[in-house]
């Protein structure tokens, strides 16, 4: 009997080739789109799920107020670890990190690595960061060790045992290689190559509640701890004698929260050594995912009701040869497996084909195994069943329950009791592309505004040269060299970049009314720095040679009084006009400084936030990046004069180089990558949709082939009957732009209130987006239309 039925619907197969290849393309698109997300949001998911004692790890945040404004940070100051330990029993461990770019080096091979962390020993005791070599214990036991991972011991070692033997680090002081490292898994917060002690860390001996850079994890004896210690840390801080110990006045406060460790990475509005994800946006694609298979779903139903039209003979029969309705079920189920497995078959081998091109587009690294590992196969089975079930259940339903004495007088038809059902989802399938058209033509128009509006300074040709402190002797030389050359128009430097100013301190001005205690991003910058970004000042002068030998400092070179430049929000802030602030004194810290200008505000962080008080002091000893404004077509026969000018006069230092743009750009990958993602399955969505609505006008078109054979005998014309066929079509399209226009404006309005700075929602993009969808389905329903329009019809209503 199995084999029977499998027989028949391979002829079936074959019979109607094109209504097969439909459903089979509809079907593997669906599917390939689903598994694709899915193995996205299974990553996303198990971010840091790997680590044992993970329900136990608490991330640390601080937040504090300077003057009234709130500040948070994913970072801590040096005390937060060991003093909770010593003050609450429910700590039981802690863990300190700080990431930062170190050069190492050993024999003649010499790279600058990004991902060297600084650590406290208990590191690999709290993580599950499993070593392939050495002993967690004593890994990181003493100062002059260092851990290095599989990959690096590859890097610099190749197969040689990298245990004990000395590294060169910064070309200042050796580490010996105590363990080799698992290579850290993609889905985790925390990505290292290099480990040393913590201890190695300037100043980091001192525990201090400031100086916050580090990041800091604490393990609790109990996970159900959690919630209590949050409330113990939050009485603790509001203390009059740790008030006092951090030198917090009047309302200020300062206090800690925990995060569990598992849910930082999508749930955390605070990011930390990576930009985290979004728990909204594992909906959302959860969300079209999910809708994209039924689209798919709803497209296999129509296509196999219209193509069974003409089955009739077959269904007559099958039940005057004693079929019941039990055996035509299963025969029209069976097809549907078949049609499923076959479409499983081919989802599976293109979703591999397009998992380099769809890691490309989310800055993931799926592979293969990845899918092809037992619980997505096992996930991808009881799928297919469902799915067989789900698709196949309406039709077969339908075709098994047709009673043989009107199938045998009149032929196999369909009443009008489903066609409600059919298009209804018909409009759920426009309504659900429109919506995607919708909101990614927003997510596109916010990216692009993002991109080119006006910042405040100008990111574009300027290279990027990455130094440390022991290269800063070389500045001066640097600059006057790279400023030779032809095509560099002015060099300056800076500690942070323009794009992400990360350095806050607290700061104090009378405005002549009182003392205004606020806290703002600061930046030490070298001369030209104004000019180099082409920032606007308005009021005052820019840095002069005179500012550097007027500038006070210390037998120890520290200065003890700044020059300014005020953003107007820092000015705003303390409730001067531009010209007002010009001469007048600001206290950082404890030192004085004189305002020189005020500069126009310009972006130096994300579009998320708003731009908040900044203070540009002259101070080239901090200089970690040179900027270099050149012409654009001078940079392929630049940057090879740039590198032999640097190894020239920083030879311990490999040289690397990159453009302001790209790291402005770098501040958006996610919301770059979620309209890259709205933008390809909008167009899947609608691809699918078009699929379903030709099944449905292919249906509609063979009932009413009678129909349109008189009206033509009639004298009916070519344009009156491609317009009576898809005339109903076109106002289910009309049906669902009302639907999506709505919940389209919804999502997209909720998805711009994370952008302190967003574009308006044009009104012109919801009757274009319905322009294209009906165009694209008055081209899918109008080949049907013009296909039966022109038969004889003669022949016609001989066939009917």
């Amino acid at each position: 009997m199995f084999r029977n039925y499998l027989k028949t619907a391979f002829r079936n197969l074959r019979k109607n080739k094109l209504y097969s290849a439909i459903n089979l393309i509809g079907l593997s698109t669906g599917i390939v789109c689903c598994l694709l997300i899915g193995l996205y949001i299974n990553d996303e998911m198990s971010y840091d799920k790997f680590h044992v004692k993970g329900d136990r790890i608490a991330r640390i945040t601080m937040e504090y107020t300077n003057g009234g404004m709130v500040n948070t940070a994913a970072t801590t100051g040096s005390k937060v670890g060991p003093q909770f330990k010593r003050v609450f029993p429910a700590v039981e461990g802690y863990v300190r990190t700080f990431k930062f770019r170190r050069v190492v080096r050993y024999e003649n091979k010499q790279f600058s690595e990004k991902r060297f962390f600084y650590a406290d020993p208990s590191l690999f005791k709290i993580f599950s960061f499993p070593l392939l070599k050495g002993d967690a214990s004593g890994a990181l036991s003493t100062n002059d060790k260092i851990v290095i991972t599989e990959s690096a011991a590859k890097k610099y070692f190749g197969g040689t045992d990298p245990i004990g033997i000395t590294v060169r680090i910064n070309d200042d002081k050796d580490f010996i290689v105590s363990a080799v490292a698992k290579d850290v898994p993609g889905n985790s917060q925390i990505q290292f190559d290099f480990v040393i002690n913590f201890n190695n860390l300037d100043g980091a001996a001192e525990e201090q509640w400031w100086m916050a850079k580090y990041m800091t994890y604490f393990l609790l004896h109990d996970k159900n701890q959690l919630s209590g210690l949050q409330q113990q840390i939050t009485a603790y801080m509001k203390t009059d004698a740790i008030r006092k110990e951090a030198g917090i006045e009047g309302r200020d406060y300062l206090t800690y929260y925990l995060e569990p460790l598992a849910r930082v990475h999508l749930h955390s509005p605070i990011d930390g050594f990576e930009p985290n994800g979004s728990i909204t946006y594992i909906y959302v694609l959860a969300a079209i995912a999910m809708l994209i298979l039924i689209i798919a779903c709803v497209n296999y139903t129509n296509l196999a009701i219209a193509q069974s039209a003409g089955r009739s003979p077959e269904i007559g029969i099958r039940k005057v040869m004693g079929a019941v309705r039990t055996q035509l079920f299963m025969q029209f189920i069976g097809e549907s497996f078949l049609i499923v497995f076959l479409a499983m078959v081919m989802a599976v081998f293109v979703s591999l084909q397009l998992m380099p091109l769809f890691n490309n587009i989310t800055g993931k690294h799926l592979s293969a195994s990845s899918l092809l590992s037992l619980q997505p196969l096992l996930a991808i089975l009881v799928s297919g069943v469902l799915l067989s079930l789900i698709a196949g259940a309406y039709p077969a339903l339908v075709l098994s329950g047709t009673v043989v004495i009107k199938i045998l007088k009149a032929g196999f038809s369909f009443t009008s009791s489903g066609a409600g059902l059919r298009k209804s989802l018909i409009v759920v399938q426009f309504s659900i592309s429109l919506f995607l058209i919708i909101t990614t033509v927003v997510i596109l128009q916010q990216i692009y505004y993002i991109h080119n509006k006006d910042l405040g300074y100008n990111k574009e040709h300027i290279v990027v040269l990455p130094m440390d402190y022991r290269a800063i002797s070389q500045y001066d030389g640097l600059k006057r060299q790279v400023s030779s050359l032809p095509g560099v128009t002015s060099v300056s430097g800076a500690y942070d970049l323009p794009t992400f100013i990360q350095w806050n301190d607290g700061f104090t001005a009378n405005n002549g009314k009182q003392d205004v205690h606020f806290s703002a991003h600061a930046i030490p910058v070298d001369m030209d720095f104004i000019k180099t970004l082409n920032m606007q000042l308005v009021a005052g002068t820019d840095f002069t040679p005179a500012d550097v030998l007027s500038a006070d400092t210390d037998n120890n070179g520290n200065l003890t009084r700044y020059i300014f430049i005020l953003n107007e929000t820092a000015a705003k802030k303390i409730g001067w006009t531009p010209q007002e602030a010009i001469g007048k004194t600001v206290m950082k810290g404890e030192k004085p400084g004189a305002v020189k200008a005020v500069v126009k505000d310009f972006h130096f962080a994300s579009m998320h936030t708003l731009v908040g008080p900044l203070a540009i002091f002259l101070d080239k000893s901090y200089v970690r990046n040179i900027f270099i404004k050149i012409h654009d077509s001078n940079i392929p026969g630049l940057i090879p004069q740039l590198e032999k000018i640097w190894k020239e006069r920083v030879p311990n230092r490999p040289f690397e180089y990159h453009f302001m743009d790209d790291d402005y750009d770098h501040l958006y990958v996610a919301e770059q990558r979620t309209a890259d993602v709205f933008t390809l399955f909008a167009g899947v969505a609608i691809l699918l949709a078009c699929l379903g609505l030709f099944g449905l006008a292919a249906f509609t078109s063979l009932q009413r082939t009678k129909e349109i054979g008189i009206r033509k005998v009639l004298g009916a014309g070519l344009s009156n009957i491609v317009m009576l066929v898809s005339a109903q079509f076109l106002k289910l399209v009309a049906i669902a732009f009302i639907i999506a226009v709505p919940l389209g404006w919804l999502a997209a309005n909720r998805w711009l209130q994370d952008f302190a700075y967003r574009i308006n929602i044009s009104w012109w993009i919801f009757p274009a987006a319905g322009i294209t969808v009906l165009f694209i389905a008055l081209m899918t329903v109008g080949y049907h239309a013009l296909k039966t329009a022109l038969v004889n019809p003669v022949k016609s209503l001989k066939t009917e």
